[in-house]
């Protein structure tokens, strides 16, 4: 079984979800079938286009929420229908042992998703985090667990 975890940027320019996507299916295609299984804390952005490719690739995917208040307090309004067709598609979701969303929360949901996978996909500028649990720290938390780790970033996309 290939168990690939994700980790990505959150706001993404207009296209970039586009490009993004189809990287994701392209770099998924060589694991396609019912033994791919993803890993994702379910982010708006690379998470759930990450999600959407797993899918689109006959796999499945587990959820790791970070908080309990997850949903209410970090979901914005726009992406909440979006939120809850991932979630129940998902073939497990577990809640991190915090009652209220915030970056330790986030963090620990991110080393979770790394303890559960053996390779990482990171949709990453490669710029350096600009606070605890970002992207940039979850690559460096696979490196240091020896993980593979690919990075995607497509020519053209961007960040808003």
């Amino acid at each position: 079984m290939a168990r690939i975890g994700v980790t990505g940027h959150v706001v993404l320019a207009d296209g970039t979800a586009e490009l993004v996507y189809a990287r994701l299916t392209e770099e998924l295609r060589p694991y396609a079938g019912p033994d791919l299984l993803g890993i994702t804390c379910l982010a708006d952005g690379a998470d759930q286009l990450f999600a959407r490719a797993v899918l689109a690739c006959g796999g499945t995917y587990e959820v790791v929420i970070p908080a309990r208040d997850y949903r209410r307090r970090a979901v914005e309004t726009h992406n909440l229908a979006t939120f809850d067709e991932l979630l129940r598609r998902a073939s497990s979701v577990s809640y991190m042992p915090f009652q209220q969303s915030g970056r330790e929360a986030y963090l620990a949901a991110s080393m979770e998703m790394l303890r559960r996978c053996d390779r990482l996909f990171a949709v990453w500028d490669g710029r350096p985090s600009a606070d605890i649990g970002d992207t940039a720290d979850v690559v460096r938390a696979a490196h240091s667990r020896h993980l593979p780790v690919t990075v995607l970033w497509p020519t053209g996309a961007r960040r808003r």
